[in-house]
């Protein structure tokens, strides 16, 4: 009788562990790299808050066009949005007083970040902020709470893309959208490494995968993809 049981828990051991991982590939990681493979492409390792001076940096604007994006998003003065990934909070703090009567989530899963988007949450007076600590693998948001979902440079380093990506979709409004600004795999130009750039075509796949179709495929940023997607 004692034996049995932990047969039984080794067996199912056995049988989960692998369909678990079943969605990942594993490699030899590259610079820069996890080792850690979703549908051909490596995923690329997080960018620690130390360099988030780099998110600050006065030339951004001029690069990106980050005011552009803001004019294109499809919200409205209620709309709830979350900024995953948020970082310093570059767009989560455009973003606040374009919906007054919303709110805006910002989510991280640095606790350097969180606390730093608290803290400035609290000097701006910015009472529809709301700062999560979020997880690898989920952002932590209500259910069908979203009306947009935005991830800034950020969808390429998701450890956990495909759970990622189902648990913001249950946290979409049936008519909710998810936006990805990507920079261009496609421009050589664009000088940002490899593994931190990603082609429409590799977006669109992964999306596809996981329930959504490409309803905007926004070409007017200099150097970034604007790519939004709804539920399928």
């Amino acid at each position: 009788m004692l034996i049995r049981p932990a047969f039984l828990l080794l067996f199912n051991l056995f049988l989960v562990a692998p369909w678990q991982d079943s969605t990942y590939e594993r490699k030899t990681p590259s610079d820069g790299g996890t080792g850690k493979v979703y549908f051909g492409r490596e995923i690329a390792q997080i960018m620690d808050f130390k360099g988030s001076a780099w998110l600050e940096r006065k030339s951004r604007q001029e690069e990106e066009n980050s005011n552009l994006t803001i004019e294109k998003l499809p919200i409205e003065k209620n709309s709830t949005v979350a900024d995953i990934g948020a970082g310093t909070g570059y767009y989560t703090f455009k973003i606040y007083n374009k919906v007054p009567q919303g709110r805006v989530y910002a989510v991280e899963i640095q606790d350097d970040a969180v606390n730093f988007l608290k803290n400035k949450a609290g000097q701006l007076d910015a009472k529809n902020v709301t700062v999560i600590k979020g997880k690898e693998d989920s952002p932590e948001l209500p259910q069908n709470s979203l009306d947009l979902a935005m991830m800034v440079d950020v969808y390429h380093e998701l450890t956990y893309p495909h759970e990622m990506l189902q648990s913001i979709k249950r946290s979409l409004k049936p008519h909710g959208k998810l936006l990805l600004i990507e920079y261009r795999a496609e421009d050589p130009k664009v000088e940002i490494k490899e593994l931190h750039k990603m082609s429409v075509k590799q977006v669109t796949k992964e999306l596809k995968a996981n329930g959504f179709k490409l309803a905007e495929d926004g070409e007017f940023l200099p150097i970034q993809h604007f790519l939004l997607f709804e539920k399928e």
